[in-house]
């Protein structure tokens, strides 16, 4: 006799649309149905999945109650029949755990798809979902031909993961995030999930490099996923211990060139996971139980315990402030026995939860990330037994070894939330009338107030004499301007201003003191420090050095790493980034290029000099800095020349002047060029600026 067909479970969307009243009669159709087929033989079952509506309805309860919230709203019908969705709930259970272990016919393609098996095991919680996929039975096990199958969907979400994080902020993150965060409920329930995903190191250095993306979701997501799949290689029945000293290898070295590069510490995916987790903690117990590659794997571990962050806690899920109210002594009202009321409401308040500490809340919001399928009220009792330590529970969960009143509770169950009773109104009693004792006298022996200003005129005013000797801004008078005008006392100081302006020449010029800092000469100075030599010797060092191999100064791990650059940091005391930025400042400073140059090859030509001659700079005006700073100006020749509109450059050799012998051609050329400059320069000969001066009456 055959089966009536099962109609596929509808989304949560639609669940909303059904009739409260109907919805207690579906799920009672489905639960009879779903119990008709799971009694039936093992050739009738295998027919009913290739030919029936059961595989349909198994695949979208599955879908359904995973992407159920999970804190449903209250109102939904799907609460309406608790018992019966719970007997539901088993039910597609057993029946998806015997179609996945079906050997003749073999599990259908759709149920072993990453995605089915991840929502599979995100809604049947790690346990029960591993003991089907991983299970230690030789009957109670995906066959090996299925087997296949799901490895090679996870290569597919694999290589589609690789490529995106390589992609960093030019990838889809948002996909990577969602389908990392369904991966890890399958790598928690079935080692060989993660296994695969650790094969080769493509898959974790694109977790390394996607991790210093500035995300926090997507950062806790890659923290989960590494975890996860660091302890799967450590879980029964085939533990991978050489694949895991391997995976160890590589985080050390990620670790490490982390370290010696740029970027942050905060950006460092292995000190997170080192600070944020107890993986060390863990695979050092595992390992030193198994008794298997210890030599290998612990001091590996212990490398790794130096990237711990100090006086970190690790990532921390943000809490909403909760804002304390006020206690005004209205507390929950003391049951009554004498009515049907009072019974109710001390019902209700033992059913109630009292707020938990953030701090809790956090912690609970943290295993739930490594976990789950747990609910918050079941971790709040984990917590409570192990005095809120959170790495003793994680411990206890992993491991799987809850004391049996705890093992026995129901893992699913949520914290209910909190409503405060209120108490029922009542009139406000008036206050007892109060009298206000009557205050002393005021005491006439109190000291009286001593200051140093006591004996000054402001502070012995009164009343009536402030009008006759305070007033503010200026005093009223019957002055007027004609008195001020014969007033002569001012006179004797006003004509010694007069005389000291007239003493004073405005045409004398100005000491020109653009040298006094400066020898010229080549004299000894009195004072010197030893930095400036120090800095010169460095840049005279680094810079034999640029000349000899420019690569030396590469931004790359393999210029810093070689023994050229290392001997430079120890002579220098410079860093890396240092001397990079040295070497880059060299190259896009042409004129500091060619004082080097000038520099090594006067102390190359002249013994005893190191080429540490003080530069004088140039006071003159120009148009341009195109000139140089080497002392090229234009001018009237001569030989040591000072730059700008000076005498000539450094190097040039001495010109023609004009008191030259005559007939000579470069004293005549210095003479036309003497009188054109008057005219273009303004420097006109003294006897007509004398003459200018005096036609304006000076």
């Amino acid at each position: 006799m055959d089966l009536p067909p099962l109609a596929p479970y509808p989304e949560t969307a639609v669940q909303q649309q059904i009739p409260v009243a109907d919805w207690p009669v579906f799920v009672d159709s489905w639960l009879s149905l779903a119990g008709g087929y799971l009694g039936l033989a093992d050739e009738q079952f295998g027919k009913a999945l290739k030919d029936g509506t059961l595989e349909p309805f198994l695949l979208s309860y599955i879908k359904a109650q995973a992407l159920t919230r999970p804190r449903p709203d209250p109102a939904s019908p799907a609460l309406l029949a608790s018992e019966a969705a719970a007997a539901l709930k088993k039910t597609v259970f057993l029946l998806t755990a015997r179609t996945l272990i079906s050997k003749t016919p073999p599990a259908p393609a759709a149920f072993l798809q990453w995605d089915v098996l991840a929502d599979f095991a995100k809604v049947y919680g790690r346990h029960r979902v591993s003991a089907v996929l991983s299970g230690s039975s030789k009957t109670h096990h995906l066959a090996a031909v299925s087997v296949g199958v799901a490895e090679a969907s996870l290569s597919s979400v694999k290589k589609f993961l690789i490529q995106q994080m390589e992609q960093r902020v030019s990838g889809d993150l948002r996909a990577v995030e969602d389908r990392l965060q369904r991966l890890n409920h399958l790598v928690s329930a079935w080692p060989a999930a993660g296994a695969q995903l650790l094969a080769g190191s493509d898959f974790l250095d694109a977790l390394v490099g996607c991790y210093t993306i500035m995300n926090p979701p997507l950062r806790l997501t890659i923290i989960t996923t590494t975890y996860l799949s660091l302890l799967s290689l450590t879980e029964p029945p085939t533990p991978r211990f050489s694949q895991l000293s391997d995976v160890l290898y590589s985080l050390r070295a990620a670790a490490s060139d982390h370290k010696e590069g740029p970027l942050n510490v905060n950006d460092s995916l292995v000190a997170e996971l080192v600070s944020a987790t107890p993986i060390l903690q863990q695979l050092k117990q595992r390992t030193e139980a198994a008794n298997t590659a210890t030599n290998r794997i612990l001091p590996i571990l212990r490398d790794l315990e130096t990237y711990r962050k100090v006086g970190s806690g690790g990532i921390t899920v943000p809490q909403r402030r909760i804002k304390a109210r006020p206690d005004k002594g209205k507390g929950a009202e003391p049951p009554d026995a004498s009515g049907p009321a009072s019974t109710s409401a001390s019902a209700s308040a033992s059913t109630q939860h009292p707020h938990l500490h953030p701090h809790k809340l956090s912690q609970i919001s943290q295993i739930q990330d490594l976990f789950p399928d747990l609910g918050s009220a079941f971790i709040a009792k984990l917590l409570d037994e192990y005095s809120d330590d959170s790495e003793q529970v994680i411990a206890h969960l992993l491991e799987d070894d809850l004391p049996p009143h705890l093992n026995s509770l129901d893992r699913t169950q949520n914290l209910s939330d909190y409503v405060p009773t209120h108490m029922a109104p009542h009139a406000t009693p008036p206050l007892p009338p109060t009298t206000m004792p009557d205050l002393p006298p005021p005491d006439a022996d109190l000291p009286k107030r001593a200051n140093v200003f006591d004996s000054d005129d402001l502070a012995q005013l009164n009343k009536k004499t402030a009008k006759l000797k305070l007033h503010f801004g200026k005093q009223k008078s019957g002055r007027t301007a004609d008195d001020v005008l014969r007033e002569r006392t001012d006179a004797p100081r006003k004509a010694a201003i007069m005389s000291a302006l007239a003493a004073f020449d405005a045409d004398d010029d100005e000491r020109d003191d653009t040298y006094d800092a400066v020898d010229i000469g080549g004299a000894v100075e009195p004072e010197s420090t030893g930095g400036d030599d120090a800095l010169d010797a460095n840049d005279l060092m680094l810079f034999a050095a640029f000349q000899t191999n420019i690569k030396v100064f590469d931004r790359d791990a393999v210029a810093r790493r070689s023994e050229d650059r290392r001997r430079l940091r120890e002579e220098t005391n410079m860093t890396d980034e240092v001397l990079e930025g040295w070497a880059l400042m060299l190259q896009q400073n042409p004129l500091r290029r060619r004082r080097l140059e000038a520099k090594i090859a006067m102390s190359g030509g002249v013994a005893g000099f190191a080429g540490g001659q003080n530069e004088v700079a140039r006071t003159s005006w120009r148009q341009t800095d195109d000139d140089g700073e080497d002392g090229e100006g234009s001018g009237r020749g001569g030989y040591r020349g000072r730059g700008g509109r000076g005498r000539g450059g450094f190097n040039r050799p001495p010109r023609g002047n004009v008191d030259g012998p005559s007939g000579d051609r470069d004293t005549e050329a210095a003479r036309r060029r003497k009188e054109s400059n008057k005219g273009s320069r303004a420097n006109h000969n003294r006897r007509d600026q004398r003459a200018r001066k005096m036609g304006r009456g000076m």
